[in-house]
């Protein structure tokens, strides 16, 4: 600023160049508090979170190196900044030179040494002020003159001018301001703003830290600043904000009260009045010890203590700063370390796979009461299904990670060993993605589609953003053929119903078709349909172009196979049609679970009663006393529960039954079901079991323990989502 100015004015008027340049020094300080008392009053300073902690630990260390250097410049009066070179190095090491700085630099190891055995506020002021002491015994006792150590660079020299402290007051004069060299400093007003609003915020927190000050405002510091750089400005002063440095060694020293703020400043106020002639006298050896303290114990807090505490890259990225402080410059520190900080969030990030957990459709599937021979084949056939729940916010960092795993899935050797039909990606844990992310998945979509995977998308708000970042890419357009679903139950409904297909022209191709009339048996082979989503695209169906595809002939040789173990009670079931109901409904719902013939079950088909229910009638709410059993004839039955942890629910498939457990157990009902579909169901009433229980006790006994089994198996399915949703 000041040069601007001179170069504008001119060297011929000086009047007119100071006049200026403490104007403009002035306004720089009102702007400075300006912008840091209004950040403050915003809330800004919470942005220094962003920061990581151990960049604010590389700027320790880099202010410590700069330190070192300082206080080597100073010591060995250096004319002007420590250059790395070899004249550098041989004024250091001259023999009227070297004394200089190692004098004051064993002097600061030798304080360090002394504080890990003392413990007293008053040991750095006592050992300077005792240095100064001996220093001036000695040069008494040696009768050296004060010239002679001025020339020698033992002491400071004294300032020339012998003006008051008021002096500077009779500069003002703004007659004689160069408005238009005025204008021109103000860039470099707001340079100098910017450059305090990247220190405040940095070296507070710093502070915090190495004093164990958890509780720190920045948003008051930014105030507090605010207001002491207008003020300072007013009164015709330069910026000012925290130095650190300054900081660390006042609070060190016992300075940590408000008391000792108001002495320091008295004793500032005196030392203003009595004038810079005071400097004249202060060895420099003192100087030079103290910088080198601070800049050793600020080195040994950020490069010793953080050695085992910080993982390699961290440590890393702290050496950086500090070299790179020391070497360069402050600022250009500060953003190296938020490149840096950049780089290792994506490096660690990209470590942690996207991918929270994979499982199988063999052990997860979905939470509908599917009959017996259903439930085995859809476990074998679940083979097909991967389930791949996903986690976090996916960028390009992680996502390699995912298109990777999903590739390999289709490699010749992993799809010869394990053909996957369907692959559910769960993204209910996923909270963000970029672009990069969601072009991936377009791509991975169509490299799935040549080998006729199907992938669904589960779990997603199609109107949040990870919805709208997915169909700005084009994943949802008809082309794509990407089913999305509210939760991850509805996408496993979707694809055992389309493995269900594959069972029924299974199960049709090996028995000769005959009509019947409607029974419970054919209700049971009907397929319910999968709950509403939200909008979408248009649900693909299960389609295999090659009929020697080895994912088909694995369903068929497991159709094949589950219909030949059931052959038996399939065989039975044109026998079963003949009967009056609810006989065939209860020998089918009861197969694998009971013994028991037609003979022993037809006692209690006489407290059973027939009821219908048109689609959307509640069976009964949550919480309900139970008054009845249900064995569903026709239709199809939603229950709803509704917990504390979430909402999941079941659909209940025509020979199922319903309601069995707290009607048993005579407790409340935990879940609320209604008729998804017009429904027909046989009703086992309170009143009807007690007189079941008396008149026909073996009866009784029997179905408690067949609703047992039927508990355990919906435990185990319920058990195994919940399981799965949780992972």
């Amino acid at each position: 600023m000041a040069f601007t100015i001179m170069n504008s004015i001119g060297k011929d008027n000086p009047k007119s160049v100071i006049a200026t340049t403490i104007l403009a020094f002035s306004v720089s300080s009102i702007l400075t508090g300006l912008v840091f008392f209004v950040m403050g009053v915003c809330g800004l300073g919470s942005l220094i979170g962003f920061f990581p902690r151990h960049i604010l630990i590389g700027c320790i260390g880099g202010v410590g190196y700069f330190l070192l250097q300082t206080g080597m410049e100073v010591s060995a009066r250096l004319p002007g900044s420590l250059e790395y070179n070899l004249p550098t190095i041989q004024k250091l090491f001259h023999l009227d030179t070297f004394p200089l700085w190692m004098i004051p630099l064993l002097l600061a190891i030798g304080l360090l040494v002394l504080k890990r055995f003392v413990r007293s506020n008053f040991l750095v002021g006592g050992y300077f002020i005792a240095v100064a002491a001996v220093f001036y015994i000695v040069i008494l006792s040696a009768r050296i003159s004060m010239g002679a150590l001025r020339h020698n660079g033992w002491v400071f020299d004294a300032p020339s001018s012998n003006n008051p402290w008021y002096h500077f007051y009779s500069l003002y004069d703004l007659s004689a301001v160069n408005w238009t060299a005025f204008g021109e400093t103000i860039p470099a007003m707001f340079a100098l703003t910017f450059f305090g609003v990247l220190h405040v915020p940095i070296n507070v927190p710093a502070l915090g830290i190495s004093t164990g000050e958890d509780n720190l405002n920045v948003d008051r510091e930014l105030m507090a600043h605010g207001v002491t750089n207008a003020l300072s400005g007013f009164v015709g002063s330069i910026q000012n904000y925290l130095v650190y440095t300054n900081s660390l060694l006042f609070i060190a020293s016992g300075g940590s009260s408000r008391l000792a703020g108001l002495m320091l400043a008295a004793a500032t106020a005196g030392i203003m009045v009595i004038g810079p002639v005071i400097i004249g006298y202060i060895p420099i050896m003192v100087v030079g010890a103290l910088i080198f303290l601070l800049g050793i114990e600020l080195l040994q807090e950020a490069l010793v203590d953080t050695w085992g505490k910080l993982t390699r890259l961290e440590y890393l990225t702290v050496v950086i700063i500090v070299v790179t402080m020391g070497a360069w410059d402050f600022v250009v520190g500060i953003f190296v370390g938020i490149i840096l900080a950049c780089v290792n969030f994506v490096v660690q990030t990209s470590r942690k796979s996207a991918i929270r957990a994979k499982f199988s459709g063999q052990t997860s599937g979905s939470t509908v009461r599917r009959p017996p021979i259903q439930q085995q084949f859809l476990r074998e056939a679940g083979q097909q299904t991967l389930i791949i729940k996903l986690g976090g916010y996916l960028f390009f960092g992680t996502i390699v990670n995912v298109e990777n795993t999903m590739r390999g899935l289709i490699e010749e050797e992993a799809f010869d060993r394990r053909p996957i039909r369907f692959i559910i990606l769960d993204f209910s844990r996923v909270y963000g993605l970029d672009f990069s992310a969601a072009e991936a998945f377009t791509r991975i979509n169509r490299v799935l589609r040549k080998r006729n995977v199907q992938i669904a998308i589960s779990g997603l708000d199609v109107e949040g953003d990870v919805g709208k970042s997915l169909h700005n890419v084009g994943l949802f357009e008809s082309e794509s053929s990407v089913p999305i679903f509210e939760d991850l139950n509805s996408a496993l409904e979707f694809c055992e119903n389309n493995y269900l297909k594959v069972f029924y022209s299974r199960q049709e191709a090996l028995s000769t078709p005959t009509p019947t009339e409607p029974t419970a048996n054919s209700e049971l082979l009907q397929i319910p349909a999968s709950v509403p989503v939200p909008p979408g695209p248009k649900h693909p169906t299960l389609a295999d172009n090659v009929v020697s595809s080895p994912r088909r002939q694995y369903l068929q040789r497991v159709a094949t196979s589950t219909i030949q173990a059931h052959e038996t009670e399939m065989m039975a079931s044109p026998a079963w049609s003949a009967m009056r109901q609810p006989l065939p409904l209860l020998l089918q719902t009861f197969q694998g679970l009971s013994t028991e013939n037609e003979d022993f079950w037809f006692p209690a088909c006489a407290y059973f009663s027939r009821e219908s229910y048109p689609a959307g009638t509640v069976l009964y709410h949550e919480g309900d006393p139970p008054r009845a059993f249900y064995l569903l004839e026709s239709g199809m039955l939603r229950a709803g529960y509704d917990l504390p942890q979430g909402r999941y629910f079941e659909l209940i498939v025509a020979g199922r039954p319903c309601g069995e457990l707290p009607f048993f157990s005579d407790t409340r009902r935990t879940a609320t079901v209604k008729a998804e579909r017009d429904c027909v169901a046989w009703c086992l009433t309170g009143v009807q079991w007690k007189a079941l229980q008396d008149k026909e006790p073996r009866i009784a006994r029997e179905l408690l323990t067949v609703s047992l089994k039927l508990t355990t198996e919906r435990m185990d399915s319920i058990t195994s989502y919940v399981l799965t949703m949780a992972a």
